[in-house]
């Protein structure tokens, strides 16, 4: 039993140690605006939270500053702006995935002077100049909001965190997703996935109207206009059947229409200048107002709250102290000259829904209700321009503006998660961006003249669905070729939003090693060069592989029998299967849909073929769908001559074949057995050249993720040195005064008093000459100088603070232990269930620790107090440790004993006590008696394992107590009723 309760407790212990398998599986969302951000965290028992920053605030302004010596982020770096804008960087999406030549880098830097931006020579892109040595690109400057926003989660989640999702605008493109994934890698984030702002809002108002959807399409409209952008968007809720869990919720992106630079911070901006205008005209100072950077920065900051304020009034005093020269500005501004400041904003209002109508192909009669999200939907102008828009009786505001992205973001996060299991719901984003091929092939024309004819092959449609696997098939190429994957039509943007877009022109494709492919399987017959494309779940493309596929003519081998195809099967399972690949080397893709650009190998054919998949690319769909039918159609026919031919109605007796009809089956038997057609791949290498905005090189980002390292170490090192710093001073003030307390004097002597107190008085003047410029191994090397001198005195004080409770417990468990030892030993012999030995044991385990407390109190007592103590509260509790252990090895061996059965007096002779037994324990039923055969069969040796299961089964349904006192009460049962035998 002793051997079982270590092994027991050995497990115990190295289960401990075992790393948890809740640690570091939380996630956490990034509701990435362009002013602030939201985080979202979900871990074991906390399920969807807002996580608070270190001000307690539910939100987070996008914002860092850079000081010689220190980051701040959030609020504090908007403090640091109104004295030092210079130093504060903010609204840094604006000009993500951007070229220095973009209109909207020029509207950055109208907007916010005091930054030097300058262009980046080998990316095209630009980079802020922080001084001589230091310089910045805006992705590393996101990557460190980021890891901040990382560090907030971590801090309310109470471990560590690395796996996110983050909100990006609907309306950015492969170079603006790529620059946010790019940032995300310099702040250590692994990115679960990028979801578009508005499927995560869309996502969040679905799970939590789940039992609202049905097969019954739902049209809603979210018009959501933050700080700097806005967006409308057209989503689809139905339930849909799926193989793996049956039906589900599904949401669908059905249109979205878009505004970039439409946003509460445009009309900020506004009103900033509004009262810059106002300030001059009192004309209580002859400079600019607008040349001072920092009193521009005051009235913005003004301006933000008088927005606010404006939205819920008619009119505010705004009022700034100092704002320039020491001078106050103070003014009124009422919301109608608000309203006249942004009219031309407001008219662009239902821009945004006009454009998610035309792409999702739908009315506002099928639109069932407008939902508001984005603070800037606050505006009461905004929403009575909507309204007019969107012609319904009112605007639906039945979900949180602010957090709804944050919260829809980290249900994606937990579902992509393997940590969680969280409620499926399908989610089917949109791209906003067509995506299309295109390549140069050279003809021939029938006067001998060869022509280069340019194709283009759209690869998605505006507002296809991803994450989506395609395949084009080049079937015309021999040789080495190139091929362009650029942007479709554009046409639905705007011409400032084109200049704003970019580069039209994504990735050119070199291929190399088509020709040797060719000249290697040239016995084969081609079934072209398959170049598979996949949108991820970020909506980022990505061009997966190159292959040049091949078919070739095997002859069938024979059928293999029943037995052999059972054995190949079971030898496969357990690893015994054939080890060599397959002909084909690439996994089919079950999902891929392949957009064929050539068919056919007549070229006439092939070119009007090209043509009319250019016009009507719905005509080829059409065709692909044709042969399945057909498939279809024989599988049909097959299955009903089948039924035909088991249908014992229509059963006919076979004919007798003529002598010519089984010369006829002989002939057959002798031709050549079907061929088996075999598919071969073969790799092609791939060269890619991005056109639209560079990728910073492999040594680049490791360069930023070490100075992002860096900065972040220098925080550290920062916050460490404060800590300490902190805790010196603490410890010499909080010391200094416990030196007059009762129960310190009382065991400390004169002299070491005086020691004590001299030390912490030289290390106070230190502190004040040179203790707060002194670096952290300083500080903690003297801190550590004073915890020791000092270790001794707290040691004593604390060592007579829990003598009484120890002692009190110590002279309890001696009690209990005696009285237990003395009823066990009054125990009968015939049911005693202690061995002598472990009796004897406990006997002497009570009877040393009584010794051994007498004796250590008595020799204490002899001390005094301001000695070294020789009763230790760790002894004790060694001592009371030891006395548990032995009262509760006796205790559960008597819990689990079961009492010893009787010798049992019997004649073979009288048969009257099995008798008068069985009339009692069958509760005075009449009992059929058995016949001879089966009299024989039921022996007597099989009643009392019968007995001890009737017994053993309650046990399982009681608690320890009940289950002591119904053994007890059974076997005095027993006991009684033997005796009545007897």
């Amino acid at each position: 039993m002793r051997e079982r309760l270590s092994l027991w407790a050995v497990f115990c212990l190295i289960v401990a140690f075992l790393p948890s398998q809740t640690e570091s599986v939380a996630v956490m969302s990034v509701d990435l605006g362009s002013e602030w951000m939201k985080i979202a965290i979900v871990k074991p028992g906390v399920p969807m939270e807002i996580a608070l920053n270190k001000e307690s605030r539910r939100k987070t302004p996008v914002a860092v500053c850079l000081k010689e010596n220190e980051r701040l982020f959030g609020d504090s770096a908007l403090g640091v702006a109104v004295k030092n804008p210079k130093v504060v960087y903010r609204f840094l999406q604006s000009i993500l995935g951007k070229t220095a030549d973009n209109p909207q880098v020029a509207q950055y830097q109208k907007h916010f002077p005091e930054h030097q931006l300058q262009r980046d020579e080998k990316r095209g892109t630009v980079f802020f100049k922080f001084s001589e040595e230091l310089q910045y690109t805006p992705e590393e400057l996101l990557g460190m909001i980021l890891n901040y926003s990382r560090t907030l989660a971590q801090d309310f989640a109470e471990q560590p965190i690395k796996d996110a999702v983050i909100t990006v605008p609907a309306y950015f493109n492969q170079a603006e997703r790529r620059a946010v994934l790019q940032a995300a890698h310099i702040a250590g984030l692994k990115v679960l996935q990028l979801i578009n702002d508005n499927t995560a809002v869309a996502l969040n108002y679905g799970v939590f109207r789940r039992k609202d959807i049905n097969s019954t399409e739902q049209n809603i409209m979210f018009y959501d206009m933050g700080s700097g952008s806005t967006t409308a968007t057209i989503v689809t809720y139905q339930t849909v059947k799926t193989k793996e869990s049956g039906s589900q919720p599904q949401l669908q992106i059905r249109g979205v229409g878009f505004d970039r630079t439409l946003g509460g911070f445009e009309m900020e901006l506004r009103l900033r200048d509004h009262l810059a205008k106002l300030f001059n005209e009192q004309k209580k100072s002859k400079k600019d107002v607008r040349e001072n950077l920092r009193a521009m920065a005051k009235l913005l900051k003004e301006a933000q709250r008088l927005k606010t304020v404006l939205s819920a009034n008619a009119e505010h005093m705004a009022q700034i102290e100092g704002l320039m020269d020491d001078i106050d500005f103070k003014a009124k501004v009422t919301r109608s000259e608000f309203e006249a400041l942004c009219e031309d904003l407001f008219d662009r209002v239902p821009g945004p829904v006009k454009e998610a109508l035309a792409a999702a192909e739908m009315s506002m009669d099928e639109i069932e209700q407008v939902i508001l999200v984005g603070g800037s939907t606050r505006v009461p102008k905004v929403q009575d321009v909507l309204l007019k828009a969107v012609g319904k009786e009112e605007l639906s505001k039945n979900i949180n503006a602010d957090e709804a992205a944050a919260m829809g973001a980290v249900y994606q996060a937990a579902a992509l998660s393997k940590a969680f299991k969280v409620k499926p719901f399908l989610v089917r984003d949109a791209a906003v961006f067509p995506i299309q091929v295109e390549f140069s092939r050279e003809t021939e024309e029938e006067d001998g003249v060869k022509t280069v004819k340019h194709n283009k092959r759209i690869l998605f449609q505006r507002m296809a669905p991803y994450p989506q696997r395609k395949v084009i098939t080049f079937n015309r190429y021999m040789d080495d070729f190139v091929f362009y994957i650029n942007y479709g039509d554009l046409s639905f943007l705007g011409e400032q939003d084109l200049k704003v877009f970019g580069s039209q022109n994504l990735t050119t494709v070199k291929l190399a090693g088509v020709g040797s492919s060719f000249k290697k399987h040239s016995d084969a017959e081609s079934k072209g060069i398959k170049a598979h494309f996949n949108m991820d779940e970020s909506g980022v493309l990505i061009l997966d592989r190159v292959e040049s596929v091949f078919e070739t003519i095997v002859e069938e081998q024979e059928e293999e029998s029943t037995l052999t195809k059972l054995g190949n099967t079971i030898s496969s399972l357990f690893g015994g299967g054939n080890s060599e690949p397959t002909a084909n080397g690439t996994e089919p893709v079950t999902d891929e849909e392949e957009v064929i650009p050539e068919a056919g190998k007549d070229q006439e054919q092939s070119e009007k073929q090209e043509e009319s998949a250019q016009e009507k690319p719905e005509t080829e769909e059409g065709k692909e769908k044709e042969p399945q039918a057909e498939e279809q159609k024989d599988n049909k026919e097959d299955k009903a001559e089948t039924r035909g031919e088991t249908d014992p109605e229509k059963t006919e007796k076979p004919e007798e074949k003529s002598d010519g009809e089984k010369a006829e089956e002989k002939l057959e038997d002798k031709k050549p057995k079907p061929q088996k057609k075999s598919k071969i791949s073969e790799d092609i290498a791939v060269e890619l050249e991005v056109n639209d905005v560079l990728n910073p090189s492999t040594e680049d980002m490791e360069v930023s993720k070490k100075k992002l390292q860096d900065l972040t170490n220098r925080d550290l090192e920062k916050q460490e040195r404060e800590k300490t710093l902190n805790s010196l001073e603490a410890f010499i003030f909080e010391t200094q005064d416990k030196l007059y307390q009762d129960e310190y004097v009382a065991v400390v002597t004169a002299e070491e008093k005086e020691q004590i107190s001299g030390k912490l008085s030289e290390a106070s003047n230190w502190m004040d000459e040179e203790g707060y410029t002194a670096g952290t191994k300083e500080l903690k090397e003297k801190l550590s100088e004073l915890k020791k001198l000092c270790k001794a005195m707290f040691f004593r004080v604390e060592e007579r603070k829990k003598w009484p409770d120890r002692l009190a417990a110590l002279n309890s468990m001696l009690n209990h232990s005696s009285i237990f030892l003395k009823s066990a030993r009054l125990i009968p012999e015939s049911d005693q269930i202690f061995t002598e030995v472990e009796l004897k044991t406990l006997e002497r385990v009570i009877n040393e620790t009584m010794t051994w407390k007498n004796e250590t109190v008595a020799e204490q007592d002899k001390l005094s107090p301001t000695e070294k103590p020789v009763l230790l509260s760790k002894d004790i509790e060694a001592k009371l440790s030891l006395l548990d252990r032995e009262v509760n090895y006796l205790l559960n061996k008597a819990k689990f004993a079961k009492p010893k059965p009787k010798d049992k007096v019997k004649d073979k002779n009288d048969t009257s006590t099995e008798n008068s037994k069985a009339n009692k324990t069958e509760d005075a039923e009449k009992i059929i008696p058995p016949k001879s055969n089966e009299a024989e069969e039921v022996k007597p040796a099989e009643e009392p394992p019968t007995a001890e299961k009737k017994d053993e089964e309650p046990i399982l349904e009681l608690n320890p107590a009940e289950n002591t006192d119904s053994e007890s009460t059974e076997s005095s049962k027993t006991e009684n009723h033997k005796g009545d035998e007897l």
